[in-house]
């Protein structure tokens, strides 16, 4: 666990930095062209932005936590990290009576989560200056012939947006052995008291000692619990417990405002999933002015299209009937283009129902890209080596003057099956009547990526 949250430390730090010398070098950009258009408003907009970015580099380098008011805590809150963090502070305690050598190892994690959460915080800091410079530019400038560079800027407020949340996202992953140790401490009515008081959530929304009687709370000016009843009987024309009004549970007022609570709840969380397509939870976001690509955000591994696909073909007088067995691995450059490359294997299966054995009958090489049309349908176009021959060893394909040579164009069909992305592809090889022997142009082939 903690290599997992220095490496992701690491890589939070790595982009948070190269998303302010972006922007630096955006707004300079920006500032140099301004300066020939209007040279007031260029030194009113600019006059102390490179301090700005300094403090915020000279930030991200500290690892002490910010004393950032409730909005900036809450834009930066990572439940999962709280968790966590809440549940090694529990683990600590003398009465825990843990093992010399896991209570080192808890408290090195523990150090590990505040350095990382530090840095979320600073990090936070950085995508809210980011949203709040790219509305100040747009806002200022919008009227002046500027919007290449303010399109610019928009797209690495938006993009370090992504990459913030992606974060965030990481850490609320329930890994399993995260998930173990949370379990472990979760049930325990201890932590629950502990948790009341000492988690990041506890500071931002603090909870008062509650009164044990009615009492005690008509005394602080609270109602009690019969008195929210009376309040409900006079709005609803229902009090707890009561029947009286049809279509409504035996549970009468309570069963009413728990199904207009569900309704609302509902609503909610239809609305939060739309915002959160943009960028999360929080009111302040950053909304592109173009189309974003969202492969940008993620990692090269991430990026990776793993595949395979099968074609066949029926018995010929020179080869029997085959089917070419292929493995693919594509590199999406964005949401509409990968490209990738492959290698095949030609199975001979003998005479279908007469006369059945395997064989080997060739292998292929291939380079394809996938540019998307309309919808589900992409266009197809790839090039491809392939040895048609019966080999025994890899001396036999060594020599790449026998190779035949294939120039594929046609459509892709995409559809979802459960996570798996399937695919059917009908091509046309505009090099078919070049190859001895000469093979069917017309390719149809059936695979998953995923």
């Amino acid at each position: 666990m903690s290599n997992s949250y220095a490496s992701l430390q690491k890589s939070l730090e790595k982009q948070t930095q190269k998303a302010l010398q972006r922007m630096q070098k955006r707004e300079a950009k920006l500032q140099k062209e301004l300066q020939g258009i209007d040279s007031v408003k260029s030194k009113d907009l600019f006059a102390a932005t490179k301090a700005k970015y300094e403090a915020l580099e000279k930030q991200l380098q500290s690892s002490h936590q910010l004393n950032g008011g409730i909005a900036q805590k809450i834009k930066s809150y990572v439940p999962g990290l709280d968790s966590m963090q809440t549940a090694l502070k529990f683990l600590q305690q003398k009465n825990m009576n843990l093992p010399v050598e896991k209570l080192q190892q808890i408290q090195r994690l523990s150090a590990q989560l505040q350095t990382l959460q530090s840095k979320m915080q600073a990090a936070g800091q950085v995508q809210t200056f980011l949203q709040q410079r790219e509305q100040q530019l747009k806002q200022q400038l919008s009227n002046l012939p500027v919007a290449k560079q303010l399109k610019g800027i928009n797209q690495e407020a938006y993009y370090y947006q992504q990459r913030f949340n992606q974060y965030k996202a990481t850490l609320n992953d329930k890994e399993k052995l995260k998930q173990q140790l949370l379990t472990a401490v979760a049930s325990n009515a201890m932590f629950q008291k502990f948790w009341q008081k000492h988690s990041i959530l506890a500071s931002i929304f603090p909870m008062p000692e509650v009164p044990s009687n009615d009492t005690a709370l008509t005394s602080l000016g609270l109602q009690t619990r019969s008195q929210v009843g009376a309040l409900i009987g006079q709005q609803t024309g229902k009090g707890l417990g009561s029947a009286s009004v049809p279509n409504k549970s035996s549970d009468g007022g309570v069963s009413y405002l728990q199904g207009q609570v569900q309704q609302a709840k509902s609503m909610l969380d239809n609305l939060k999933s739309k915002v959160s397509q943009y960028g999360g939870g929080s009111g302040d976001i950053v909304m592109p002015d173009f189309n974003p690509n969202n492969q940008k955000t993620k990692t090269f591994l991430k990026r990776l299209e793993y595949g395979f696909n099968i074609q066949s073909e029926p018995t010929t007088n020179l080869l029997p009937a085959t089917s070419d067995i292929a493995l693919t691995l594509g590199y999406k450059f964005s949401d509409k283009i990968t490209t990738g490359i492959g290698a095949a294997y030609k199975l001979g299966w003998g005479t279908p129902i007469k006369n059945i054995h395997f064989s080997s009958q060739g292998i292929g090489l291939r380079s394809y890209v996938d540019v998307k049309a309309k919808g589900s349908f992409w266009v197809t176009g790839g090039f491809e080596y392939n040895y048609m021959q019966a080999f025994a060893g890899i001396r036999d394909i060594s020599n790449l003057d026998v190779w035949q040579k294939s120039a594929l164009l046609g459509i892709t069909k995409k559809y979802k099956i459960g996570n798996k992305t399937a695919n059917l592809q009908l091509l046309y090889d505009f090099l078919a009547h070049t190859q001895v022997p000469q093979a069917q142009p017309i390719k149809f082939r059936v695979g998953y990526s995923f």
